[in-house]
Order: C-alpha cells, then sequence, then structure tokens
C-alpha cells in the first residue's frame, strides 16, 4: 500500500482559514477527488475537524474508506473509521487492502503523517495570506519534485496553480 498526502497551499504555506479552504479552484477539486478516489479501493485519513467542516452530503466521500483521527475514543459518526494515532489508521487502510492511503487534512494531521508518506501531491496556489492554516515545516531537500501541470486563473479557478508530485528520495 502506497502512503500519499494531497494538499493545495498558498506561497505562504497557508492550507485554510478556520474549517474552511480559502480558495475556490474546480480544477484541484476535480484532481482531488479523481486521485483520492482511484478505483475505488483507496482510503482517506483526515481529522476530526476537516470531516465535521466536509457537507453533510458528501459524508463520508463516496468511493473512498473514511478514517477519522480523533483524540476521543468515543468519537464516532456514521460512515467513518476512527483511529486515535497514525499507526492505527494505517493499519486500517492496510487491512481493508486499500491501494493507497491517502492523508487529507488538516494541518495537525499533515504534521502527523509527513515522516510517513511516500509521495506528496501538492498544488500551489498563486496567492499569499489566504489563512491562519499553515502547512507544517518540512525539510523538502529530502525530496524530489516533479512538475505535473499549471493551471491558469478563469471563471473556475479563483487562482493560478501548479501542481506537482513529491517524492521521497
Amino acid at each position: 500500500m502506497i502512503i500519499s498526502m494531497i494538499v493545495a497551499m498558498d506561497l505562504t504555506n497557508a492550507i485554510g482559514e478556520g474549517n474552511t479552504i480559502p480558495w475556490r479552484l474546480s480544477a484541484d477539486m476535480m484532481r482531488f477527488k479523481n486521485l483520492t478516489q482511484g478505483s475505488g479501493n483507496n482510503a482517506v485519513v483526515m481529522g476530526r475537524k476537516t470531516w465535521e467542516s466536509l457537507p453533510n452530503k458528501s459524508r463520508p466521500l463516496p468511493d473512498r474508506l473514511n478514517i477519522v483521527m480523533s483524540r476521543n475514543s468515543n468519537w464516532k459518526d456514521l460512515g467513518a473509521e476512527v483511529a486515535l494515532y497514525p499507526g492505527r489508521a494505517i493499519e486500517i487502510a492496510y487491512s481493508e487492502a486499500c491501494d493507497i492511503c491517502w492523508i487529507i487534512g488538516g494541518s495537525e494531521i499533515y504534521d502527523l503523517f509527513i515522516n510517513l508518506v511516500d509521495e506528496i501531491h501538492l498544488t500551489r496556489v498563486k496567492t499569499e495570506h489566504s489563512g491562519k492554516v499553515v502547512f507544517p515545516r518540512w525539510d523538502s531537500d529530502n525530496w524530489t519534485e516533479q512538475v505535473v501541470e499549471e493551471y491558469m486563473k478563469d471563471s473556475k479557478n479563483e487562482f493560478s496553480t501548479i501542481y506537482s508530485i513529491w517524492k521521497k528520495n
């Protein structure tokens, strides 16, 4: 099983404002859906706040095993598997024979998993200071970046973006 992280961040590493995504990027949302669904045998790992920020109609994210990280061992919600620590989340995905275990946020979850992932799918949003929630510091020197595509700002994408995949050396 591959463990991958997927994140969109601005030029100052902001990923959110409160429990919301601070921009509207249709191309990035479609990429997120296509990658995390894959062939329908993938898991997504998120924090409880990220789970609760999803619209009710989107919860759980369809065609994916939804694993929610929570410090509260009594927390539960329909459609969510609960994990108290990163190893348990990976164990759940592995036991369900998932092809890819996607780490989808938020900031605390990214920080917990940054040293456990094989690759990071990063959308760099060409704007600054989009929010107070930021991606954790990571040493990109130990990674190799492959730029995959660039999107220009248009009526469905509020900002221009660069999508790249970072792989551990």
